[in-house]
């Protein structure tokens, strides 16, 4: 085994049909023991696989110890850092990669323009729009330009993402889509519409981007005549069209129109997926049917923790606080770490139920066990079972109340006065 290692094409196979961080890891061991680290080749699959689960650290540590790091590599290493959540890194290795004197080319400007997004370095995106242009890449690849476009409306720039609209002798779908989703961002629905009334070319995205802007912008009506020409067009929906659709119920209070979106779906062969169970659940109990929401979950092969708090929610406002409780139990049983939302719904079902003790463990469950720092919601609630403690609970009480009280009153005002 140890002799099929000693030589670099040998071990290419290995990354290649690598399937887990572990074996990467066991092949990275390899690596180093058979003196191949200076490898180059090696060592950007090695950047690729471990950017591709996440590794930062591993992967940035590789690319260091590169002496000349190719094109792209640098591409690789910038764009690992972009879809992982580290976006003003990437911006900084891009500056490290002009000033070693590597140009960048059509790979590089997409991922860095995103990393500007993600950080609002809206000046720093103006910059590499600058030299996109004079490296000449802005003006002949379609990708940088939708990428720019992006990233202006994302920092709120509407007057150069309108400018590198224009610009755009060529618009694909994404070009006009994302214009459009960008003119409803700004609250400007009517433009967005005039300009979705033009594409040359529309998909799914276009006319869900469309249909979500008219729902998101209060005006489910407009949602649900805009998705009957998507129906004459022939145009097929997606899990996602009819998740605005069922939030356009939901803003009309129409339990009937809620009911035929669920029809549809059936009879279309939608799976009651993470994002649709949750929002005909949410719809049923909204529009007054905690039963039928009740069904949803119950079906649903796999939740996400917004599922557990919309029915955990649900549950408290139907008057349900028992079965709230009982509820949040299962979803500890299952693993599921909850969130500042998941609390509010707890300890909202604690004061339904006049469950003063277990809403003070609750409370301190989730400040002191699972880091969550209370809002003003949470001291609410707080306050609303100290009203209930009354004097069988006073002694044990005494402190939090002070406590509850005070913070609930500087909440109140850094929200309202300051």
């Amino acid at each position: 085994m140890a002799a099929y290692f000693t030589s670099s094409p040998a071990i290419f196979p290995l990354l290649q049909t690598c399937t887990n961080p572990n074996h990467l890891t066991q092949i990275h061991a390899k690596i180093i023991r058979s003196n191949l680290s200076s490898n180059n080749l090696l060592n950007t699959q090695l950047i690729r696989l471990y950017s591709s689960y996440g590794n930062l650290n591993y992967a940035t540590s590789i690319f260091q110890q590169l002496q000349f790091p190719s094109t792209f590599t640098w591409n690789l290493i910038i764009r690992c850092h972009t879809i992982n959540g580290s976006p003003s890194q990437s911006i900084i290795l891009y500056n490290f990669m002009i000033c070693t004197g590597v140009i960048p080319d059509k790979f590089t400007f997409p991922f860095v323009i995103k990393a500007c997004a993600a950080s609002s370095s809206i000046e720093k995106g103006k910059e590499i729009h600058g030299f996109a242009v004079k490296t000449g890449y802005y003006g002949k690849d379609m990708f940088v330009k939708n990428t720019l476009l992006d990233m202006y409306l994302k920092c709120r720039c509407l007057e150069f993402a309108r400018k590198v609209f224009d610009e755009m002798n060529v618009r694909n779908v994404v070009s006009w889509t994302t214009m459009i989703s960008g003119l409803i961002g700004f609250g400007e629905v009517d433009n967005a519409r005039r300009l979705f009334d033009v594409m040359p070319q529309r998909n799914v995205v276009s006319w869900t981007v469309m249909i979500n802007g008219y729902v998101s912008n209060g005006r489910p009506q407009e949602a649900f005549e805009l998705f009957s020409e998507m129906q004459i067009e022939g145009v097929r929906p997606n899990e996602f069209t009819l998740v605005s659709l069922l939030k356009g119920c939901t803003e009309l209070g129409s339990l009937t129109l809620g009911d035929w979106v669920h029809d549809y779906a059936i009879k279309n062969g939608f799976e009651m997926g993470v994002f649709l169970g949750t929002a005909l659940l949410d719809m049923y109990s909204k529009c007054g049917s905690l039963e039928e929401a009740k069904k949803v979950f119950d079906i649903m092969e796999k939740r996400s923790l917004a599922t557990w708090n919309s029915m955990i929610s649900s549950l408290g406002v139907h008057g349900c606080g028992e079965e709230a409780l009982a509820l949040f139990g299962s979803m500890m049983e299952e693993n599921v770490m909850p969130d500042a939302i998941t609390f509010v719904g707890v300890l909202s079902a604690c004061v339904q139920t006049r469950k003063v003790d277990e809403g003070l463990r609750y409370f301190k469950f989730m400040t002191e066990e699972c880091g969550i720092i209370p809002v003003l919601e949470h001291y609410v609630c707080m306050f609303e079972l100290w009203g209930l403690a009354r004097k069988e609970t006073e002694t044990e009480w005494n402190g939090s109340r002070s406590f509850v009280q005070n913070r609930q009153t500087e909440l109140f005002n850094e929200r309202f006065y300051l």
